[in-house]
């Protein structure tokens, strides 16, 4: 493509919904800045709401554990030799990676190795939870790392790795207003006295679906039987059909009990007294509106073995690191029971404001707004330093 001499090319890469997310409300804020910018890349419907031309959909990418992402090897290769095509084809003055490290940072390798671009990383590896090794290869491929977790800023100067801490861009997702006791001291939030609304996130991957939602479902039927007053509303995250859900719930018998709710995950949160949803950033999501979450998550046998073996974390939730403290509730793996997880439903249904009141913390050590306006600034930063062609 031969773009007028006053433009800018920008490739942005990511691979998964909430990447495509945030780099859709990166792109915006950099458009403000600059009107003159070309965008091109992978991502999914965020990425095309912003006119981004896309040359890769992020539909086939979403995968987690070794056993999943290797089930999905073609379509990886397919996305990255795309990728090099691209490059070539129209070389990018600046080029920013949003999450998807696997993928990502050896996009980063390839292009410092064969062009001179600019690089800087939004929603950088969790190289506090495994993987540190990767920390090299951000020092030597990556210009620039825009930092959203306060504790990752001293990983980052203890590198020597050019980087800032822009804020949490969830916070912009989640003003304080759509807070429980925010809601509770404007009278708000009411609700018939003595029912209970509780929230089902499965996940928005295949593998999430077919490993935690039967386990949810059965949860929830255990929760009814000693709460009959007791309702459900499952999440269906976009990148799951809603004929996958309900397939799954006619097979249980117990689709009456549940409500599907295809909007938001944050009109899942505002309905409901209580959450359990699959460890990913969502449960961020709903500290942030300090709902009660019982975190779970299973894997593949072998994808979970060799995480324990590189995975050194205390905590599987973001909420829970942040605080050091678990303030959300982590069934994994082999505690992820219906039966453990309805118990400890159950009991925190009898405390649901002292959860609440725990979470309030996550905000205040997350900061304020304006992480996408603030990574934007670095980005155009960047783009007047690039290499000359």
């Amino acid at each position: 493509m031969n773009l007028p001499a006053k433009f800018k090319h920008i490739m942005i890469l990511t691979g998964e919904l909430s990447g495509d997310l945030h780099a859709g409300h990166l792109v915006k804020e950099i458009k403000q800045l600059n009107t003159s910018i070309y965008f091109s890349g992978i991502g999914g419907i965020h990425l095309e709401n912003q006119k981004v031309d896309l040359f890769y959909n992020i539909s086939n990418l979403s995968a987690m554990g070794i056993t999943e992402v290797l089930m999905q090897f073609g379509q990886i290769k397919k996305a990255f030799d795309l990728f090099k095509e691209k490059l070539r084809e129209n070389t990018p003055d600046l080029m920013i990676l949003v999450d998807y490290p696997g993928f990502n940072l050896k996009a980063a390798q390839f292009t410092k190795d064969h062009y001179n671009i600019k690089i800087l990383y939004y929603i950088t590896p969790k190289v506090w939870a495994w993987k540190k090794s990767r920390l090299k290869k951000i020092k030597k491929y990556v210009d620039h790392a825009a930092l959203i977790l306060p504790f990752e800023e001293k990983i980052y100067k203890k590198a020597c790795i050019p980087s800032t801490y822009v804020g949490n861009p969830l916070m912009d997702e989640y003003p304080e207003t759509v807070s429980k006791p925010f809601l509770r001291s404007t009278h708000l939030l009411s609700k018939n006295k003595g029912s209970v609304t509780i929230g089902l996130l499965p996940g928005s991957r295949k593998a999430e679906i077919k490993n935690l939602f039967n386990i949810m479902i059965k949860a929830a039927d255990l929760i009814h039987q000693e709460n009959r007053q007791a309702s459900f509303i499952i999440s269906q995250a976009s990148s799951i059909k809603k004929e996958i859900i309900k397939t799954i719930l006619k097979k249980s018998g117990k689709d009456s009990l549940f409500q599907i709710d295809n909007g938001p995950v944050k009109d899942i949160f505002l309905k409901s007294d209580l959450v359990i949803a699959a460890s990913g950033t969502v449960t961020l999501e709903a500290a942030l509106c300090c709902v009660p979450t019982i975190i779970i998550y299973r894997m593949s046998t072998i994808s979970y073995r060799i995480a324990k073996l590189f995975v050194k974390i205390k905590y599987a939730g973001l909420a829970n690191l942040i605080v050091n403290k678990e303030i959300m509730p982590e069934l994994l793996q082999d505690d992820a029971t219906p039966e453990k997880i309805s118990n400890k439903a159950l009991d925190m249904l009898d405390h649901l404001v002292n959860y609440e009141n725990q979470l309030q913390i996550v905000r205040k050590l997350l900061g304020s707004k304006g992480a996408p306006k603030r990574t934007a600034t670095i980005a155009i930063s960047l783009l007047r330093k690039s290499y000359p062609r």
